[in-house]
């Protein structure tokens, strides 16, 4: 390829020559579709943003500043079509921006030299030279980094060796021109490394035999595009309220019927399913990740080798995986995420999404090899936590090298990222995976979880939504990952709630492992409280705990009582999965059908029935299974999409589950503010809440302290709880039935019973609908093994 020279606005400017640039190689094409009105918002609107430290608000027609959009760096188009780009890269002695007509085998079209002031590397772009080069809009970019391990020659070229020092230096930058990298604030990206066209990712590795190799023509490019103006604000509800709804994107419509084929499996899909989640009872759908992600090659083979289905490998921050877009044209995942949570918040639902800011998809290194596809190649130390030798990596993910929390980059990268997905896509929430990695103060060689440092900024700064509600977002931890004190439960700051993996165990253990594993009631009693010995200590809420039994990286609670262990060997579509929990503590019930039915809605009654707030597994509402595959991270299959047929042929639990969340969301006893209190408040004579004995008498500390009792019951006076006058539930855990003694009710009730989890009640669906809750007759009632029955006073 021929190269000339010029001099533009103090920068320098390398372009292909006019008609060198070969002809048009088959590849991708990730242009605007046909119909869709080009790149920009639909009827040339762009509205404001939410303000925030980020995002600003601008009226009118279209902004005058696209900075007011967004992150404060990245690539924007001005109202008069000039693209600028600023780059937050400390370390890197220059960049050159290089601009693309396609995002697949094609050399950059314009490579310009970017002006650095202080930490920031930036240019701005005529249009008129854009068009000169034959670059229309959308446009596709990508950086080329110099620095101390690799500083800049006059002579070099793509390809060449020019320059060259080393790999990786004793600072560990591991800079290399050759190697186009990713803006790490790209808002869009246009493919993935590994894709239907071109799988050979050697191309983006460093090392004596790879670091000469241009990898302009296919590695992932950033997209410049016109965004549109965010969705509806969505609902202020207080997090105590929540019931969530966990679920992959294209696991929801992947093989829906009710969605055409062309939007199955994605964000526009999903939309069609918002009024189904609002009709069953949830408040909030927590999707697995959405940034983007390398899963272009699950559609290589229909096999579970190599697939990335749930996606906790980012490739972006900022970027909403284009595979999930019905309309993959540049600029259409934005526009149509944006039109899901609209969509979502017109039902009066949130969205959250599952982020996964611990690590990112580059992968671990060697000392000279290394795949370079954006933060790696800008400043490998201040991204990543490098180890004692600054050649190697900490990692307490198992997947890749931990990012560095101590880093400004990062900070800044991450905030920004979280602003954005808030106020420009409009996501109400986030689950962390792997949170403790993001309190880790420790630069370089070790983990030191900080509880105050990195995770109360977010906190701060996103903001975190207030424990009455309001503006901000709502923040949900994986308080765990690997190695020595990366185990946080109940130790995040406040404006933050966590998977309670007590909860989990605890449920589990005394419905599945009965005469194995002992459980007092007071166990019990102090998850369904929402576990205040974990988290009152630290001035935090009951809702600071969200309550799951089971979630998407274990079994499904259908196959939690269906089968004895995992069955992830199997062939496809349900396998093979290579790890998994080796004990889940799944029983099969005896093969029984009725058992594991009644197993499944005693657990899912606990759970909704507990003070803190439920995240149920989608699906679980018809008992869907991935026959006994507890770690379906590689199944992008019909046996991890939904199988909607299973609506029809579990509809009795289907109800079941419907009724079971109406009734949480119609009674704010279940959803106490702050944790339920042994005393009488109101001088009525009843204890805010009172936990009985199968006598109904109240439980004393030898009663609960003694796991030779499986009977646990609690008394909530409504009254105080702003609730009807009393709620009282009865849990059976021993293996046989149990009669027991209802307490007095309230003066001037009756009880009333109102659901049993039992096999018999499955005759009348094991929910009383409200207009034929009958007065109970008679103080005792006969309650199954393994089962809950709950009464109202009224």
């Amino acid at each position: 390829m021929d190269l000339r020279r010029s001099a533009w606005i103090g920068s320098v400017l390398w372009a292909c020559a006019a008609g060198e640039s070969g002809p048009a190689t088959p590849g991708v094409d990730v242009g605007v579709r046909s119909g869709d009105g080009g790149s920009g918002p639909a009827n040339g609107q762009d509205g404001g943003a939410t303000p925030g430290s980020d995002v600003g608000q601008q009226g009118g027609d279209e902004p005058l500043d696209p900075w007011s959009w967004g992150p404060a760096y990245g690539a924007r188009i001005h109202p008069n079509g000039d693209l600028e780009v600023r780059v937050l890269a400390p370390q890197a002695t220059r960049i050159e921006l290089a601009l693309f007509r396609r995002a697949l085998f094609e050399p950059d079209r314009l490579r310009i030299a970017m002006q650095k002031e202080g930490d920031v590397h930036h240019l701005r772009i005529t249009k008129a030279q854009l068009v000169s080069a034959e670059l229309t809009e959308p446009y596709l970019y990508g950086l080329r980094a110099f620095g101390p391990n690799w500083p800049f020659e006059d002579s070099w070229a793509p390809g060449s060796g020019r320059g060259f020092r080393s790999d990786v230096d004793g600072d560990g930058n591991r800079m290399n021109p050759n190697k186009v990298l990713l803006d790490p604030y790209a808002l869009e990206v246009s493919h993935d490394p590994s894709n239907l066209q071109h799988q050979d990712q050697s191309v983006f590795d460093t090392g004596a035999e790879h670091r000469n190799r241009d990898s302009g023509p296919y590695v992932p490019k950033g997209v410049a595009f016109r965004m549109t103006p965010p969705p509806p604000v969505g609902p202020a509800r207080p997090f105590k309220d929540e019931i969530i709804y966990e679920v992959h994107l294209k696991g929801l419509t992947g093989s829906d019927p009710t969605v055409p084929e062309a939007e199955r499996g994605t964000y526009a899909g999903a939309a069609r399913r918002a009024r189904y989640l609002r009709e069953l009872g949830v408040t909030a759908v927590e999707f697995l990740p959405l940034h983007e992600t390398p899963n272009d090659q699950n559609e290589l083979s229909a096999e579970a080798q190599g697939d990335n289905y749930w996606g906790y490998y980012s490739l972006s921050f900022f970027a909403p995986d284009r595979r999930y877009a019905a309309d993959r044209g540049l600029g259409g995942p934005t526009r149509e995420l944006q039109q899901l949570v609209a969509a979502f918040h017109a039902e009066g639902l949130k969205v959250y999404v599952d982020v996964v800011y611990n690590h990112a998809a580059e992968g671990g290194a060697a000392r000279e090899r290394s795949k370079l596809l954006s933060w790696r190649g800008l400043d490998n130390a201040a991204y990543y936590q490098l180890g004692n030798d600054p050649a190697g990596y900490i990692d307490n993910n198992g997947v890749g090298p931990n990012l560095n929390f101590t880093s400004k980059l990062t900070q800044t990268m991450v905030l920004s990222s979280l602003r954005y997905w808030h106020q420009v896509l409009g996501v109400d929430g986030f689950r962390f995976d792997l949170a403790t990695v993001l309190g880790n103060r420790c630069e370089r060689g070790c983990f030191e979880y900080e509880r105050e440092g990195f995770l109360r900024r977010i906190a701060e700064e996103v903001p975190g939504r207030a424990v009455e509600g309001g503006g901000g977002v709502d923040l949900i931890a994986e308080p765990w990952a690997l190695g020595f004190g990366t185990y946080q439960v109940g130790n995040f700051p406040a404006g933050w709630s966590e998977w309670n993996d007590q909860f989990r165990e605890t449920i589990r253990r005394d419905l599945n492992r009965l005469g194995v594993e002992a459980v007092r009631p007071r166990d019990l009693m102090l998850r369904l409280s929402g576990s205040p010995d974990i988290y009152e200590g630290g001035g935090r809420p009951p809702a600071a705990s969200v309550n799951f039994v089971v979630a998407h990286d274990g079994s499904t609670l259908h196959d939690l009582f269906s089968y004895a262990g995992r069955n992830n060997g199997q062939s496809w579509p349900c396998g093979p999965s290579d790890g998994g929990a080796s004990d889940e503590r799944q029983w099969d019930h005896q093969g029984d059908p009725a058992l594991q039915r009644r197993g499944a809605r005693t657990a899912l009654a606990l759970e909704l029935l507990a003070a803190g707030v439920p995240m149920i597994l989608g699906g679980d509402e018809m008992l869907r299974t991935q026959l006994g595959n507890n770690n379906a991270y590689n199944l992008d299959s019909s046996c991890s999409w939904f199988d909607w047929s299973r609506l029809e042929a579990q509809a009795a639990f289907y109800h079941f589950s419907r009724e079971l969340f109406a009734f949480r969301s119609n009674h704010p006893a279940l959803r106490p503010e702050r944790f339920w209190r042994w005393s009488d408040a109101d001088g009525d004579g009843r204890n805010q809440v009172t936990w009985t004995r199968d006598d109904g008498q109240r439980a004393d500390d030898g009663y609960l302290d003694d796991p030779n009792n499986h009977l646990l019951g609690f008394l909530l006076d409504g009254d105080e709880l702003g609730d009807q006058p009393g709620l009282y539930v009865v849990y059976n855990g021993w293996s046989g039935g149990l009669n027991v003694r209802l307490p007095a009710p309230p003066e001037g009730t009756r009880w009333h019973l109102v659901a049993d989890t039992g096999v018999e009640a499955e005759a009348y669906g094991n929910f009383h609908p409200p207009g034929e809750v009958l007065p109970f007759e008679g103080d005792q009632q006969w309650v199954e093994g393994r089962s809950l029955v709950i009464w109202v006073a009224r």
